[in-house]
């Protein structure tokens, strides 16, 4: 479309302006490339030897269009390679403000970079390109820049073509150094791949991974891929404040991507996995979260509710495949008890199954098996329980008098529900929930306190607590539409047997319990009352029955106006409870 000069000698130069070259007939774009001013050298002595050499390869603003067909099969940049190939050598390549687009018309995909080289030394025969540009992946905008070998090296399909890319999707960050083998067809990988980004989840639209939302991320890891199977193996990093590393593959072959992991952490800060359950991670002074996270924080405080609300995404639960494996050698979960963690998912179709989950929890463990019907529009979920071996002094490691205590509490649940969100489930569930606990000791200040015996709590305060042994405890419950009514409740010792009643209401999450104290012993001062369990899960209260604390403090002060010692009578408790064979299959 321009000037054509040739210079003349052993190794012509050809300098021709305004080059275009045709497109696939399929394509839209009439032309595959174009470029300003093209220069091209010849050696001529090759040619005798029936060899094609080019030691020079000049273009001055060139464009070229990588598209794929629209309606499958190969790409414009294949041409079918029919007959005998020729045998054509390069020796250097100069691009100057070149330009490349590769558009993938039905992944919504099209990325434009624009390339130059590095070096105008023309001694340097394999001078390294600058790319920087960015544009639409997966219909999501991103930005990259970087540096890659020269283009010489992606004719030869054996030879490592090294590259080192940054790549921004929002707040999501990828960097790749490392080789690529035949990168024009995309099928050999050995790339360093550094994930960063403020949330797992940010990965759904950009790959189609459909992983729960995550605190802030750093992944660094070999990145490869095999046939249709991309790897990330051996990566190390964090997730929010949990260390994390593993292997992981994604297979893209089938209908759905499938998700093959196996994770490891050495210590797993336990709220980084709260949006699995559809939850928040903790957030403030010391942890790890990003700004969404911080505004459902301080949502989920102003809310006088305590389980999950968030329902789960139904299209994400069907989107792919998973079997992932989690194993947590030690969990950091200051509220609770938690020593290490083995999960087991597996996802298929939309049918979740979590099996094992298993907890380490106060020197003992909580075994369970989870199940997840997202088939259909609302979520049916069973789960079962086993519960073995919890150390009665480890479970409420914030309560004084509870951290000598001694005792292995055991016990099974298996509920069923529906709903979208852990809340729905739990609060339209069925089923029954019972634990209970062999012989072992207890403070006894702790079961003074609990029937109100003001005289023993003084002489304990006074004089030093000591431990008293407890002959069984038990908590039965029956579940029907999301409400726990007791069946049967008590907490021997040989002191005091404590007998309650009542329910929890698991969809309301408020709290109707009354424990009865009946002391095996005569004291004075008792004010031997029910206590009250009462209020929500978010703000429980526990406080005597004041309606029958006020009636023996009538009764009290009107005898003392007869005599003070009469009004001691009223205080005085003659111990009605005695020590009974309790704890059936629980007394161990």
């Amino acid at each position: 479309g321009g000037n054509l000069d040739v210079d003349l000698g052993w190794t012509p130069i050809v300098s021709a302006e305004k080059v275009s070259f045709g497109n696939a007939e399929w394509s839209r774009a009439p032309q595959m490339a174009t470029a300003d001013r093209a220069e091209i050298g010849i050696a001529l002595r090759p040619l005798l030897s029936r060899q094609v050499l080019l030691p020079l390869i000049r273009l001055d603003n060139p464009r070229l269009l990588l598209e794929t067909n629209p309606k499958g099969g190969d790409g414009n940049w294949v041409f079918g390679e029919k007959g005998g190939q020729m045998n054509v050598q390069f020796r250097r390549v100069d691009i100057q403000r070149g330009f490349v687009q590769f558009l993938d018309a039905p992944k919504r995909t099209d990325i434009r970079v624009g390339v130059s080289s590095q070096s105008n030394d023309a001694r340097d025969a394999s001078a390294p390109v600058s790319v920087i540009g960015g544009g639409l992946w997966q219909n999501n905008r991103f930005v990259l820049q970087g540096n890659a070998a020269s283009p010489l090296l992606l004719r030869n399909r054996d030879a490592p073509y090294r590259i080192n890319v940054r790549a921004s999707a929002g707040a999501t960050h990828a960097h790749a150094r490392g080789t690529l083998l035949d990168p024009l067809r995309l099928r050999g990988f050995d790339l360093q791949m550094k994930l960063s980004g403020r949330d797992l989840g940010d990965l759904y639209p950009l790959l189609g991974l459909a992983i729960p939302h995550t605190p802030p991320y750093s992944l660094d890891g070999r990145f490869s891929r095999e046939g249709e199977v991309w790897h990330y193996r051996g990566f190390d990093g964090r997730i929010g404040d949990s260390d994390m590393h593993g292997d992981a593959s994604v297979d893209t072959s089938g209908k759905r991507p499938y998700l093959r992991a196996d994770l490891t952490s050495r210590r797993l800060d336990f709220d980084d996995l709260a949006g699995f359950v559809g939850g928040t991670p903790q957030t403030g002074r010391g942890e790890t979260s990003n700004a969404r996270q911080n505004a459902d924080a301080t949502q989920k405080n102003a809310s006088a509710r305590v389980l999950p609300q968030t329902p789960y995404n139904l299209t994400k639960l069907r989107a792919m495949d998973a079997d992932v494996r989690l194993r947590a050698v030690r969990i950091n979960a200051p509220s609770l008890p938690l020593d290490d963690m083995d999960a087991h998912l597996l996802l298929e179709g939309g049918m979740v199954k979590l099996d094992p989950l298993n907890f380490g929890v106060a020197e003992g463990d909580i075994r369970s098996r989870i199940r997840m019907d997202a088939r259909t529009d609302t979520i049916r979920t069973r789960a079962d329980a086993n519960i073995t071996g919890l150390n009665l002094g480890k479970l409420l490691p914030k309560v004084e008098l509870t951290q000598n205590a001694i005792g292995k509490i055991s016990g099974q649940v298996g509920i069923e529900g529906t709903g979208n969100s852990i809340a729905a489930m739990l609060g339209s569930s069925d089923g029954d929930i019972a634990v209970g606990m062999g012989q072992g000791r207890i403070s006894n200040l702790l079961m003074e306190m609990a029937g109100i015996d003001l005289a023993e709590i003084i002489k304990f305060k006074l004089g030093g607590d000591k431990q008293i042994p407890v002959r069984c405890a038990f908590a039965d419950f029956g579940v029907e539409d999301g409400l726990m009514t007791t069946r049967s409740l008590a907490f021997d010792t040989s002191d005091t047997i404590l007998v309650g009643s009542g329910t929890v209401n698991l969809r309301d999450e408020k709290l109707d319990l009354t424990i009865r104290p009946r002391p095996k012993d005569r004291s004075l001062l008792a004010f031997r009352t029910p206590l009250r369990v009462d209020g929500t899960f978010k703000k429980p209260g526990v406080h005597p029955d004041l309606a029958k604390v006020g009636l023996r403090g009538a009764i009290a002060l009107t005898l003392g106006t007869i005599t003070p010692p009469a009004a001691l009578l009223a205080t005085l408790e003659l111990g009605p409870g005695e020590d009974s064979g309790c704890g059936g299959k629980y007394a161990k």
